[in-house]
């Protein structure tokens, strides 16, 4: 007989959703676990088959948790800003806060579906004026501590489209930059930008890796973005000029190589120090380098260009004048936006200089004919560095430049301030007011939130503002005293509201937030916080999570929160791709719908097929066919509670099967390792079909283990064979005797001359000398020693033994 998936499962939704089940408020007599999934963007394409598996994963633990005693924390919400909605808005002329709820809407019901454990109470949309009035908040605080700025940022412009576009709204065509939407020309262009300083944060972002419970390779990619490098800053005094520019530098070892300097196109001093003879070249060059992306530019292996400005700095090690040029491959935005060049060791510098016919100057032994020799060595043509390996000279050379008061020891990091200006109409408005007499407003919580005006429609700015700046009414204000001013019309970037939600979730109460800023409300959040399980994929391993690591640790110097890190523990799932191997898209046809399976299968099946397909962490394909093997399981384990068991009270028999399945389920989802759990829960259900006289204890101990993973079939056998009148979700979780996992026999190898000749079953724990007696009498044994005499016997307890002969 077959369980009707659509019935059980409707009901069991429904039931969860009116009891509040899964609803949580903190219980401090408890411990506590707050378990979360990195929430979707609700885009019009809804979820695929490969959303559900990290919200299983999570949802899994969340319930053993539950029943585990602990008061557990398992929301979702809503990333709910985004360029999508306002591209509708602008092609459609419809609002994008339609487009957006619509899409929610669809995302809910999809999740509901599924059967997780979710508290709906806690539900938010970071475009909920509400909400995004803390992220506001939280931006007056950065104000406050000196680390929002305005600066002139390069930028990427279109002006056919009449908008700033973001890096990934960018392509290269032959070499230039275009707009992924119509292929037209786009340049580097200066404009008014938000920054914040992320940089005052670098090392402490770095050393607190350390604490976390995080995939090493995820800490390697963060440490790999904030890229500190330790070396000196070297100061190169322009020829006949009263100007000077510095570089940064990790080997001030090879000074006396340095046989040209490079600044980036945009560097301030290129047009005072170029030449007249230089001027147009120089000035071609510039606009040749506008039209370049910065991944372009720094590609390795693309064709050197650069032109010399005509200028020479001095070298401080040796005196010598060299050349000063312009090439694209050095960015203003890095570092001091110059370098000094060693072509005899660096394979860049090495092509540029042969390229254009630079001197190269080998100050380490090695073959230079070829290609630069990168590795280290002995120092040659180096004056006082002569003879000395990499640390002797380093050591020295750092002497040099402090005395001589060119140069000192520094860090620099590849880490960049925070670009968070965005030219968009849906996103936080920036809380500021820019006054005509230089004043600079900043609301106050009070005033807060600022919400986005509706538009009759959403259009584009011609002069690269956002959309904001057609809204006039909105825009302009007067102070109390008659002074004119404006509003900022940029807005900030989806990052913002993704930065700090899982905060957002503990202030989440009745119909709004509760206020951030009370010191009552804090000491609540911070019973919750850390985050102690945040699952989700590896396109987020860099920005989202250094982002929302950043304002973490802003709102601990704040006093807010007392935790320095946000999520302790972190996992990325891995992806599940179509059936034809490729990552689902649309453009390729291959997107499983996951309502689909659930309609068809079950979406007990469904999570059962997604956690049992491989480790977690696994990229594996898709098979429709095979969801059928889990759905076959469910419905053995519906026929054994309702045609086959019979209960008893006791059978030696399961015993050691059971305890070893609590034990080892248990363990595995502690551990995340969902598929090998399954795999024993099927083996225990395979020796219930064997002796089918199964224990009271055993079949309830089993339906508690398989609850997390099939969450609505169990409820509704915990309800029709146990006559349990409530959730088995508030039941309690089994337990095991170590004792009783411990296999009474195992398997006994010997050997003659460390070649396997027999495996016998013994009972755990037989003497060497038992064991002896009876693997001597052994007629196997005996054709291999062949009467010779025996020199020794090696013996491992429980294991094997090895007679010498």
């Amino acid at each position: 007989m077959s369980f009707k998936h659509q019935e059980i499962e409707k009901k069991w939704q429904q039931y969860w959703l009116d009891h509040r089940t899964f609803h949580v408020e903190l219980d401090t007599a408890k411990p506590k676990y707050y378990c979360l999934d990195m929430f979707p963007y609700p885009s019009g394409a809804g979820l695929h088959v490969g959303h559900p598996e990290g919200y299983t994963a999570t949802d899994i633990i969340a319930r053993m948790k539950k029943m585990q005693g602990f008061s557990v924390l398992h929301p979702m919400g809503w990333d709910a800003f985004g360029l999508p909605a306002e591209q509708y808005a602008i092609n459609t002329g419809n609002d994008p806060r339609e487009f957006t709820a619509k899409n929610i809407q669809i995302f809910k019901k999809q999740l509901m579906i599924l059967g997780l454990s979710y508290d709906w109470d806690r539900e938010l949309a970071t475009s909920d004026p509400q909400y995004y009035k803390w992220t506001q908040w939280i931006f007056t605080k950065l104000y406050e501590l000196g680390l929002a700025e305005i600066k002139d940022i390069e930028v990427n412009w279109c002006e056919e489209l009449g908008t700033v576009l973001a890096n990934e709204e960018v392509v290269n065509m032959d070499g230039k930059m275009v707009s992924d939407r119509g292929s037209y020309p786009v340049i580097k262009k200066p404009m008014r930008q938000w920054v914040l300083k992320i940089t005052q944060y670098a090392q402490r972002l770095l050393d607190d890796l350390e604490e976390l419970d995080w995939p090493e390779s995820l800490k390697d990619m963060q440490r790999n973005w904030i890229g500190r490098s330790e070396g000196a800053k070297v100061r190169f005094q322009i020829a006949d000029q009263e100007q000077f520019f510095e570089v940064f530098t990790t080997r001030p070892d090879t000074l006396f190589g340095a046989t040209y300097c490079v600044l980036s196109p945009e560097h301030e001093l290129v047009d005072i120090i170029t030449t007249k003879n230089q001027k147009k070249v120089v000035e071609e060059y510039q606009e040749f380098a506008k039209s370049k992306s910065d991944l372009d530019r720094t590609d390795l292996n693309k064709e050197k260009t650069g032109v010399f400005t005509g200028a020479y700095a001095i070298n401080p090690v040796n005196q010598k004048a060299i050349p000063i040029w312009i090439a694209d491959y050095v960015l203003s935005s890095y570092g001091t936006g110059a370098i000094m060049a060693v072509p005899a060791h660096d394979q860049r510098d090495y092509e540029f200089a042969k390229k254009f016919n630079l001197e190269i100057l080998p100050v380490l032994e090695g073959d230079i004919s070829e290609s630069a020799h990168s590795e280290d060595g002995i120092h040659i043509n180096s004056n006082f560095l002569n003879g000395l390996n990499k640390e002797e000279a380093n050591e020295k050379m750092l002497a040099f430049l402090v005395e001589n008061k060119v140069g000192y020891k520094d860090i620099n990091y590849k880490l960049r301030d925070w670009i968070f200006s965005r030219q968009r109409y849906w996103g936080e408005p920036f809380p500021v007011i820019f006054y005509d007499d230089g004043m600079v407003e900043v609301l106050s919580k009070e005033q807060l939130p600022l919400e986005l005006p509706i538009l009759n429609k959403v259009t584009l700015s011609k002069n690269g503002e956002s959309p904001l700046a057609n809204a006039s009414k909105w825009v302009q204000v007067t102070r109390a005293d008659g002074i004119k001013g404006r509003r900022e019309t940029n807005t900030m970037p989806q990052w913002a509201g993704s930065c700090w939600y899982y905060i957002g979730y503990l202030l989440r109460h009745q119909d709004g937030f509760m206020d951030l800023s009370n010191p009552a409300v804090q000491e609540q959040i911070n019973q919750w916080l850390p985050v102690n399980l945040y699952i989700g994929g590896t396109e987020h391993a860099v920005l989202h999570l250094l982002y929302a690591r950043f304002w973490h640790k802003v709102l601990y110097d704040c006093g807010i929160v007392t935790s320095k890190e946000p999520f302790h523990k972190l996992f990325n799932q891995g992806m599940i791709l179509g059936e034809d191997g490729e990552k689902m898209s649309k453009s390729k046809g291959n997107v499983i719908n996951p309502d689909d399976i659930v309609k068809e299968y079950g979406a007990d099946t469904l999570r059962l097929y997604e956690m049992f397909m491989g480790p977690l962490e696994a990229t594996k394909p898709w098979s429709t066919k095979g969801v059928e093997g889990p759905r076959r399981f469910l419905e053995r384990v519906y026929r054994l509670y309702t045609e086959v068991a019979s209960i008893v009270k006791e059978n030696k028999n399961l015993e050691k099967v059971y305890h070893q399945t609590v034990k080892k389920v248990t363990q595995d989802y502690e551990n995340l390792r969902f598929n090998t759990a399954i795999s024993q829960m099927m083996i225990f259900i395979n020796e219930c079909y064997k002796d089918t006289q199964v224990p009271y204890e055993y079949l309830l101990g089993f339906l508690r283990l398989l609850n997390p993973v099939a969450p609505h079939l169990t409820e509704e056998l915990y309800q029709t064979v146990f006559n349990q009148t409530e959730s088995i979700a508030l039941s309690k979780w089994p337990s095991y005797e170590e004792e009783k996992t411990i296999n009474e026999e195992v398997t006994f190898i010997i050997q003659v001359n460390g070649k396997i000749r027999d495996k016998i079953q013994i009972a755990q724990g037989t003497s060497q000398q038992d064991l002896e007696n009876l693997v001597l009498k052994n007629e196997k044994v005996q054709t291999f020693i062949g009467g010779q005499p025996i020199r020794k016997i090696i013996f491992v307890a429980d294991k094997l033994m090895n007679i010498v002969v």
